[in-house]
């Protein structure tokens, strides 16, 4: 059995909106709303796919790119720095710590010895040629 839930699109906003004024800052994110999200824009040429995945504050090598098919799945972590000096406390922190992930399928399969992945200013940039697709082999029946 489905469950079904109501979606208010303006119940969070104000519920949050009036929160902020009552206990914390408007726009503060509880623990619970504090997922890494990462942004991705994918756009397609004729032979390749481009990705386009924002990834700030994460270090290169804790990036790792795979790709199956035409599944690419992007995984990121971010490490928690500790900044804090004897004698200081946290009031407040909004900075996402943690392991994201991110897997998607694009509509044909990626040839995975020509991709490359480059990243820069906290953007990882992906090209992924399309895989040529094989021309079927008719066979002749001796």
């Amino acid at each position: 059995m489905a469950n079904l839930m109501r979606h208010d699109p303006f119940g969070v906003v104000l519920d949050d909106l009036f929160k902020g004024f009552l206990v914390r800052p408007v726009g503060y994110r509880s623990n619970q709303e504090t997922g890494a999200q990462m942004v991705v824009d994918v756009t397609e040429q004729a032979n390749a796919y481009q990705v386009h995945a924002e990834l700030p504050g994460v270090k290169k090598e804790n990036i790792h790119v795979s790709i199956d098919g035409a599944q690419v799945t992007l995984s990121a972590e971010v490490q928690r720095e500790h900044t804090a000096q004897e004698g200081q406390r946290v009031l407040h922190a909004e900075r996402v710590y943690g392991k994201s992930t991110r897997r998607f399928t694009l509509p044909q399969e990626i040839d995975e010895a020509t991709a490359q992945a480059r990243y820069t200013d906290g953007v990882l940039e992906l090209t992924l040629p399309k895989k040529v697709p094989v021309a079927s082999k008719r066979l002749t029946i001796q």
